[in-house]
């Protein structure tokens, strides 16, 4: 009898010494941590240039390799290809530091990098850098489309007096003048002026929302238009 009451401790004693292993196992596995990927470094095409390199396919198309830096904790890549005459935008997943588009030529592109890790879905995108791809040789470029700084797009403000303003830029550097459409409708067909600054000042009214666009224009009479930048009034 009496050595039946000291097995039984001794078993109860086992069965908590594996419950404990198997808890401090778990405890071990919850606190491991993955380190996010870190944002990748654009090279090629370079930013604000035009893309002279590249095998040309035709009168139509080149093929551009793109290229960036390889970024830490990261697997895997998704560069972003958007044209800017016309808003469409691939997508591409790839493990390299680069790749090989072929694309228009004579057209003005932005592209961009983000990187995957394995096991968080936490992301880090590179810079945008924008470029246009060489068409057949001429002597001028038109601008690239311009971009609202302020208001920011799908933003709010206050009603009264307020400053729209942009950027833009251009591979010949030889932009001369930007017109501005604005309008409570879209898109915006009414012109509130033209102006060789990078911003124009209006009145707008509360509990409206205005849309309005940038026409750019350079030396030679090359044009680009912008997005409808769109935002709403307290």
């Amino acid at each position: 009898m009496n050595r039946i009451q000291k097995i039984i401790p001794a078993g109860w004693l086992a069965i908590s010494l594996v419950l404990a292993c198997s808890t401090s196992d778990k405890d071990e596995t919850a606190i491991v941590l993955i380190d996010p990927p870190s944002p990748p470094t654009l090279i090629f095409p370079e930013n604000n240039t035009e893309c002279n390199e590249g095998e040309i396919i035709s009168d139509t198309e080149t093929d551009v390799l793109f290229q960036w830096q390889e970024a830490n904790y990261t697997s895997s890549y998704i560069l972003k290809i958007t044209n800017l005459n016309d808003g469409t935008s691939r997508n591409i997943s790839t493990p390299a530091t680069e790749f090989l588009i072929r694309i228009l030529r004579g057209t003005p592109y932005s592209w961009s990098v983000k990187s995957i890790a394995s096991g968080t879905t936490e992301t880090a995108e590179s810079e945008l850098w924008k470029f246009y791809n060489s068409g057949l040789p001429k002597e001028s470029h038109p601008p690239f489309p311009a971009e609202a700084i302020s208001p920011q797009n799908g933003s709010s403000v206050d009603e009264g007096n307020l400053s729209l303003r942009w950027v833009a830029s251009d591979v010949d550097n030889d932009i001369t003048s930007f017109k501005i459409f604005l309008d409570t409708s879209s898109p915006p067909n009414t012109e509130v002026g033209t102006t060789g600054n990078n911003s124009i000042d209006i009145t707008v009214s509360a509990g409206l929302i205005y849309y309005w666009k940038v026409i750019t224009t350079d030396e030679v009479g090359n044009l680009s238009h912008s997005p409808i930048f769109q935002f709403m009034v307290n």
